[in-house]
């Protein structure tokens, strides 16, 4: 029922993107075969698999809860009076501007109006950040650093409760942090000592 969109038919340049998701059906076909990659449609209200079509306004339909939904729910298109081929541009630009995109330069972009730029923007950095998750991927640098500096130069009641013991003439706290490939970083308490030093 939904058509896989090969790697060959995929834009390679913001350009071919603009003009491939130009096409309403196009895109309908392309969030379908993201949403449902095997192929088999199921209704998220009652999970049946009775599906049908409502072809003039790009829907589904169950044939058993007689719901209508589109394809862009449960996704961060949901809610969104904007067309799927705005949404496709906008999180193209996000992902392959190396600089980021603000979101006046994606409204003039797309044709609309800024604060819709900056709620698209929005939802995309939320839908990586959430993609990304925890964990890295490939290599990654770590590095400790030491701030802090001379006892005689805190206040008295801060030195009594930072620094215990005789001969303590500094106070230095370390600062580990680790950085991705892709310029995701995490920074790394005291506690954590034991997770970075299984990290080299």
């Amino acid at each position: 029922m939904c058509d896989q969109i090969t790697p060959d038919e995929m834009p390679r340049t913001l350009m071919q993107a603009v003009r491939y998701f130009a096409d309403p059906e196009v895109c309908d076909r392309y969030m379908r075969s993201i949403k449902w990659p095997d192929g088999k449609i199921a209704c998220p209200a009652c999970g049946s698999d009775r599906i049908g079509e409502v072809k003039t306004r790009r829907l589904i339909r169950c044939k058993d809860c007689r719901k209508q939904i589109s394809a862009k729910v449960g996704t961060i298109f949901e809610d969104s009076p904007l067309g799927l081929d705005k949404w496709f541009v906008a999180v193209w630009c996000v992902a392959n501007c190396k600089n980021g995109i603000s979101s006046h330069e994606l409204a003039r972009a797309l044709g609309i109006r800024q604060p819709s730029a900056w709620f698209m923007l929005h939802r995309v950095r939320e839908a990586l950040a959430e993609a990304d998750g925890d964990k890295f991927d490939g290599p990654a640098e770590a590095d400790t650093t030491y701030i802090g500096g001379a006892a005689k130069n805190m206040h008295a009641k801060r030195r009594a409760a930072k620094i215990k013991g005789r001969g303590a003439g500094r106070f230095w706290q370390a600062l580990k942090g680790v950085v991705g490939k892709r310029l995701t970083y995490r920074v790394l308490t005291a506690q954590d000592d034991a997770g970075f030093m299984g990290l080299t």
